[in-house]
């Protein structure tokens, strides 16, 4: 593999598909990102004719070996021997180094703003990543190798995998072996029952492990874009086996995969879902009190909640986690968000709005194309040029088996996007109510993590000064988006970061970082003994699943997760 098998599969694990802003991106923002570089090249002509002089300079270094560009130590793809020993690709790597740093010396000296030149930046990224010589069977010298160490074997599996693509992955390269994972089986085995269906929703009411547990239940809702059962991968990685060998009485919400008929579901409708689910929990474990936990856009589903049921005075809410959410973001956060135009926005509307759902292999393939390296390319090399399987791992399985989404929820979360409807207070028409997150006065618990580049830690950080609650926890965990969450006690490598005196937290999150410990270990029982401490007394666990009003039903982890649509 071109980066060693773990490390594929690890960084493809940070680029898990996630809402945000990017699902209003449309083709002509490409479009447009290019024709202002088009543009600005032909306001200047000597501008060019210098570039190209310079360009030119460098090639001739290069062909008489005096070149002295070298690819960057931390550049994986350039670590194989032979781009530093070997004339013909030591040349090849620096041809397409010195297309790189003129593209780069060319941008800087464009008359842009700031959001230009980050939008030009973003796509002459694209455009050099997809030209490294490491892409091709004549530009590798690994897959050269592959191929006489396996007396061409790799060119045929390469081959294969290639028309396996083409023929049942809609085109696009495969990033996980999907063949030894299987529901319930090997993914998603904690025991429990769907308790409640919906059209929309199943309940899952999962089964306590130990005999006593605590008397407020914990509810977890799930991102709209992917299946719960994130929270239930391997058993040493399961949120929900953690919550239950702790005494935690665990339901979560399991959202039905929209079909173009569905297409009509906006957050209004998943809110009702929410709460309808709230009060299941409540009348099958008799607290008036719930603790929520939600994750990534969940995270901004259970945020408009806990506002709509602040607005109707309904206190059923106990505590509420929020883990790799960004409720207040701005569009320099992440990399691709200078792409992001309220024109694209609007046109990506109304093209979902004609289909009724935006699909998931559609979704898919947009987020690669903005992550081509860790998305595409990575899997290209190992996948046709080296031969080789895509890694099986369990994180890029569940990543895989995404889900569509409703035209309805997408237009409502590009609002929330539009319209800072977290961080303006009482603007934002939403779910039958006014958006005021400062009228939500629950404990907090703030995840956020180190190298998350899908919701960067600062922008996660900014959630914890929208609330109106007096008890805030932020912690930082280190690793990615996805694996920032799913960092259990097993990890040797855990470890993060909280606030070292306790207190009001900092207005900033640079602020808060200076007030920060090192902690090794994994954040979950931090999370725990905070959410025990906030979950009541403890009481003997239920010998049934579920009530005489809720029975249970299919076994967990229920029907939704497998429906086909």
């Amino acid at each position: 593999m071109p980066n060693g098998g773990v490390k594929l599969e690890n960084e493809a694990a940070q680029s898990t598909n996630a809402l945000g802003p990017l699902i209003g991106v449309a083709r002509e923002d490409f479009v447009s990102a290019v024709a202002l570089l088009l543009r600005e090249t032909a306001s200047d002509p000597q501008r060019i004719m210098r570039h190209a002089q310079t360009m030119g300079e460098d090639m001739v270094k290069i062909v008489t070996g005096k070149s002295d560009l070298a690819p960057h130590p931390k550049d994986k793809r350039f670590h194989d021997p032979a781009w530093q020993f070997n004339p013909f690709f030591k040349a090849g790597a620096q041809y397409y180094l010195a297309v790189q740093k003129g593209m780069r010396n060319w941008i800087e000296e464009l008359e842009l703003d700031d959001l230009e030149r980050n939008r030009a930046n973003f796509i002459s990224n694209i455009i050099i990543d997809s030209i490294a010589p490491t892409n091709t069977l004549a530009g590798n010298p690994i897959a050269q190798k592959q191929i006489i160490n396996s007396g061409g074997l790799s060119l045929i599996k390469g081959l294969q995998n290639a028309y396996n693509d083409i023929v049942h992955n809609k085109g696009m390269v495969s990033q996980v072996d999907k063949r030894p994972f299987k529901l319930g089986e090997n993914v998603a085995t904690s025991k429990g029952n769907v308790v409640l269906r919906t059209e929309m929703m199943e309940l899952i009411h999962y089964a306590p492990t130990t005999d006593d547990v605590y008397a407020i239940p914990q509810l977890t809702i799930p991102p709209q874009i992917n299946k719960m059962y994130i929270n239930d991968l391997s058993p040493e990685k399961s949120i929900i086996k953690w919550q239950v060998d702790n005494g935690l009485q665990t339901f979560v919400i399991s959202w039905r995969n929209p079909s173009k008929e569905q297409g009509h579901w906006d957050m209004a409708d998943y809110i009702a879902s929410c709460e309808e689910a709230l009060a299941a929990v409540s009348a099958i474990s008799g607290s008036k009190k719930v603790n929520v936990s939600a994750g990534c856009s969940g995270g901004q589903t259970a945020s408009v909640l806990a506002s709509k049921l602040a607005a109707t005075n309904n206190d059923i809410l106990g505590t509420l986690t929020l883990m790799v959410c960004v409720l207040h973001p701005k569009q320099t956060d992440i990399e691709a968000g200078s792409l992001v135009s309220e024109n694209g926005m609007q046109l990506a509307r109304q093209r979902a709005a004609k289909k009724g759902i935006i699909k998931a292999d559609d979704l898919a393939r947009g987020f690669a194309w903005l992550r081509p390296n860790d998305l595409i390319w990575n899997y290209v090399i190992n996948n046709y040029l080296l031969g080789m399987d895509p890694p099986a791992f369990d994180v890029l399985f569940w990543n895989s088996d995404a889900t569509n989404l409703s035209a309805s929820l997408m237009g409502d979360f590009l609002t929330l996007y539009e319209e800072l409807a977290f961080s303006s207070p009482g603007t934002v028409e939403m779910a039958d109510h006014k958006v005021d997150l400062s009228k939500v006065t629950a404990d907090l618990f703030i995840l956020g993590g180190v190298t998350d580049h899908i919701t960067p830690w600062k922008a996660t950080y900014r959630s914890t000064q929208l609330f109106g609650s007096k008890n805030v926890t932020y912690v930082l965990s280190q690793s990615g988006h996805m694996q920032a969450i799913l960092n259990p006690p097993t990890n040797p490598k855990a470890k993060y970061f909280v606030q070292s005196k306790k207190g009001k937290l900092p207005d900033t999150a640079d602020k808060w970082l200076e007030g920060t410990e090192e902690v090794k270990g994994s954040w979950w029982p931090y999370w725990m003994e905070w959410i025990q401490a906030r979950s009541g007394k403890k009481q003997a666990a239920p010998e049934a699943l579920g009530n005489a009003e809720f029975p249970p039903q299919e076994k967990a982890p229920g029907l939704y997760v497998v429906e086909e649509v």
